[in-house]
Formats: C-alpha cells, sequence, structure tokens
C-alpha cells in the first residue's frame, strides 16, 4: 500500500462506516481522490467491499483443482470386467478444493482460486464452499460448461483400483486470468498449487510472485512431470515415489535411492521434501534434517483424501513454525484421520482429534 492508502485503511479499521467525505476531510484531499485510493485498495484485496469490510487476517491461497467425487464400494470381492454389486456415494473433491476444506477444518483463513462450470456440480460446489467458509469469490465460473469429475472404483479393502478424471476445464484457467489475483497472491502467507493447473500457470507464478513461499502437490505420474523445469522454485515439495521418480529422473528401488532424490531436490533449490510411501510412511527432508517415519498399520475406510489431509497439515505446521520432524508426524496423523471417514473430506478432521490420534497410536 501507499502511504496515503494506509492512512485510509487504518481510518476505515477504526471506523467501517466512515463517508468518502469524511475520510476526505480528515485527510485533507477531495473525495474524488479519496475514492480513487478506495478503489485501490478494494483492487489489492485489503478491503472486502461495501462497508468497507477491512481484509485484516492472515490467509493462505490455493490453486487446483475442484471436481464433484464419484466412488463405488463393492459389496465383496471387486471382480474385473464384470458388474460388482455395491454402493455409489459422490462427494464434493479436487486435489485444491480438499487441501482448502481440510486447511478451513484446522483453523486456516483459505482462499481457493480453480475452474468451475455453471452446471449443478459447479453450483453445489460453491455452495458448500461458503457453509465451510471456504473463501471462492476468486475462482472462474465457465457459463455452460462441465464442472470436473472423477470417478473412482475401491476394491474390498476400500484402496482404489481404477478411476478417471474428466479435467478438461482446468485448462481454461489462464495467465491472463492469474494476472488479475496479482493481490491475492502478494498478501498470502503462503500459495499451494496442485498440478491439475496448466504448466504455464504454475510457472508463472512461481517465476513472479518469488516473495511468496509455494507448496506444491504432484497429484499424478503423468501431471508431476510438469514440475521438472521450475521444481527449484517451490518451497515445499509433497509427493509418492513414482511422481518423484517423474520429477528427477532417479529410480526409488531403496532408502539410499530416496536419499539421492532428496538431495537433487535440494540441491535445485527445494527448501522441504515430503516423499509420501504409502504403508511405508513417508520420507523427508529439509537442510539439516533426513529422516523416515514408519506408517501405523490403519485399515481404511476411504483412501482417496489421505494425500490431500497431508499437504493441509504441512500448510498448518508451516503458518505454525513448527519443526520438520513434528510436521512429518503431524501430517501423518492428519491422513489417518483422513482414511477413518467414507467422505473424501472427514467432517471431524482438526487439530484436536489429530493430536487424539498422534496420542493413541503413538506417533511421537
Amino acid at each position: 500500500m501507499t502511504n496515503r492508502e494506509q492512512e485510509i485503511f487504518d481510518l476505515i479499521k477504526k471506523n467501517p462506516m466512515i463517508s468518502q467525505s469524511e475520510l476526505g476531510e480528515i485527510l485533507g484531499i477531495t473525495r474524488s481522490s479519496t475514492a480513487v485510493h478506495i478503489t485501490n485498495l478494494v483492487k489489492k484485496g485489503k478491503i472486502l467491499g461495501k462497508g468497507y469490510i477491512v481484509q485484516d487476517k492472515p490467509y493462505v491461497t490455493v490453486v487446483g483443482g475442484v471436481n464433484m467425487d464419484i466412488h463405488g464400494f463393492p459389496k465383496n470381492r471387486l471382480i474385473p470386467g464384470d458388474s460388482n454389486i455395491g454402493t455409489v456415494k459422490m462427494s464434493l473433491g479436487g486435489v485444491g478444493r480438499n487441501i482448502g476444506e481440510n486447511l478451513i477444518r484446522l483453523g486456516i483463513e483459505t482462499k481457493l482460486i480453480s475452474v468451475l462450470g455453471d452446471d449443478i456440480y459447479g453450483t453445489k460446489l460453491l455452495e458448500e464452499s461458503a457453509l465451510i467458509g471456504l473463501d471462492t469469490k476468486d475462482c472462474l465460473i465457465l457459463k455452460g460448461e462441465n464442472t470436473s469429475i472423477y470417478l473412482a472404483v475401491l476394491d474390498e479393502t476400500h484402496d482404489m483400483s481404477v478411476a478417471i478424471s474428466s479435467m478438461d476445464i482446468y485448462e481454461r484457467m489462464t495467465v491472463n486470468f492469474i494476472k488479475e489475483k496479482k493481490h491475492v497472491f502478494e498478501h498470502s502467507k503462503l500459495c499451494i498449487l496442485d498440478t491439475n493447473i496448466p504448466i504455464d500457470v504454475i510457472e508463472y507464478l512461481l517465476s513472479n510472485h518469488r516473495n511468496t513461499d509455494f507448496f506444491l502437490d504432484t497429484v499424478s505420474t503423468a501431471k508431476a512431470k510438469k514440475a521438472r523445469h521450475i521444481v527449484g522454485n517451490i518451497h515445499t515439495l509433497k509427493s509418492n515415489k513414482i511422481e518423484i521418480e517423474a520429477i528427477t529422473g532417479i529410480e526409488i528401488k531403496n532408502e539410499d535411492d530416496l536419499k539421492r532424490n532428496c538431495e537433487y531436490l535440494m540441491n535445485k533449490g527445494v527448501k522441504k521434501v515430503f516423499i509420501t510411501l504409502g504403508k511405508e510412511g513417508v520420507f523427508y527432508c529439509d537442510n539439516t534434517t533426513m529422516n523416515k517415519i514408519k506408517a501405523k498399520n490403519v485399515k481404511p475406510i476411504n483412501a482417496t483424501g489421505a494425500g490431500d489431509a497431508f499437504m493441509a497439515a504441512l500448510v498448518y505446521c508451516y503458518v505454525n513454525n513448527i519443526d520438520i520432524n513434528k510436521s512429518a508426524k503431524i501430517a501423518i496423523a492428519a491422513s489417518i484421520v483422513a482414511l477413518s471417514h467414507e467422505n473424501t473430506i472427514n467432517p471431524n478432521m482438526s487439530i484436536e482429534n489429530i493430536n487424539l490420534t498422534m496420542k493413541e497410536l503413538k506417533i511421537c
């Protein structure tokens, strides 16, 4: 903000109902000049709207996928190539949105930037986001387009057997659209990206907002390749083994290979790396620590949301200045909380339940 904008902002903060004329009289400027400064404050995201609602709380921004999740659960052993008796459930999803909802449930103010259609699913996603307090006002809503859909079939152990994603709408997110959100990124505590969004958008954000720390979720092996040439600009990278291999080109067969991958990424400029290993746990590192935590033997009810909860917990730890060792433990506990509910997002997700899980499973 300019000095004059700061003066106006401080006066509005003290009296949100103050008029433009009153502001002008106090500062010795015209009402029209005051209006120009207020317009600039709105554009910069410091004032949220009529009545001078001040944006003063720290927040994080998520740029990524939003979709409707459709999950099929077989009643008995899954038989490929056959019609399986079971149940089908729908829930709100998308990596970016899932991370955002988990963050809200962990008490972190969160803005979500994504692309949706104006169909029944898009409307539902916006309505439900508003109910939980997830800010979606910066999303791009496209008329006549279909919101992304993620269709997954789980096996008898409730682990994913196969999935199909219909996500072409994400390609409609452009660099010009992202440029209009400059003020959102400049005032974010940090920004989380998932690789559902176009590579040119990822590259633009990482190249033009160097004062913002970026967390990256690689989502899938194919999409992880988008990070190959710009991974050095990432603060925290969360990925699994095969996604890491897609970025570094270094095959992982043992723990030494995990170390080599971490060293490669750290040399590129990444500050923190978390490689999720499924049932084996997580391998992680920063510039002072390289360690592995084994996973707890937990039977999942739904495995699709564990990674999103893991990332949200890492963000929570960053915001609260928690060291990397404890961050890894909290993130594992968060993923276990996510695994224990049939929905992609466990409605009982909270830091209290994460701490309780850590205590019960002796994650310490």
